[in-house]
């Protein structure tokens, strides 16, 4: 029984299929969702050269990353809204110590669909993929149609 699903979104394009994916496993399973975004400040942001600004940069995001959360909550007006979880640090890392925190039985997260380096480096999903101890959803962006040949593969994959 699925009773509480995170969902972990990135300010990215695919935030908003990310979400609906979510959401509309929490309505058809009457689950609580959670939603998360984890911010990153770059090591290579010059705090010196920001002065007092550096010091209120997580805090000035973390405004708006609430902000934008509570906007998205929109898309989902038929289920009860909770509080937007924002939090800063290593993505991955982040999204499976909020998982534990809030207890959830299932995460969801966007794939980025990345290549090269990536593969061996690995993604955000994957990491949180190999590592979490619960089950995990990872939500792929469809090929828009016209980019798809017959049977619905890719063109050249066939």
């Amino acid at each position: 029984m699925l009773s509480r699903i995170l969902v972990a979104v990135d300010a990215s394009v695919r935030e908003p299929s990310v979400f609906d994916a979510g959401a509309q496993l929490a309505e058809e399973l009457g689950a609580a969702l959670y939603v998360l975004r984890v911010l990153t400040v770059s090591p290579e942001f010059p705090a010196a050269a920001a002065g007092s600004v550096a010091d209120s940069l997580p805090a000035h995001l973390t405004r708006l990353a609430v902000l934008e959360l509570s906007e998205l909550w929109k898309r989902a007006p038929h289920l009860q809204v909770t509080t937007p979880i924002v939090a800063v640090g290593q993505p991955w890392k982040v999204i499976l110590e909020v998982a534990k925190d809030f207890d959830v039985d299932l995460i969801v997260l966007g794939s980025h669909g990345y290549k090269g380096w990536d593969h061996v480096l690995g993604t955000t999903s994957g990491k949180v993929v190999n590592h979490a101890d619960r089950n995990v959803l990872v939500v792929h962006e469809r090929a828009a149609p016209e980019s798809l040949g017959q049977g619905g593969l890719p063109r050249g994959s066939a």
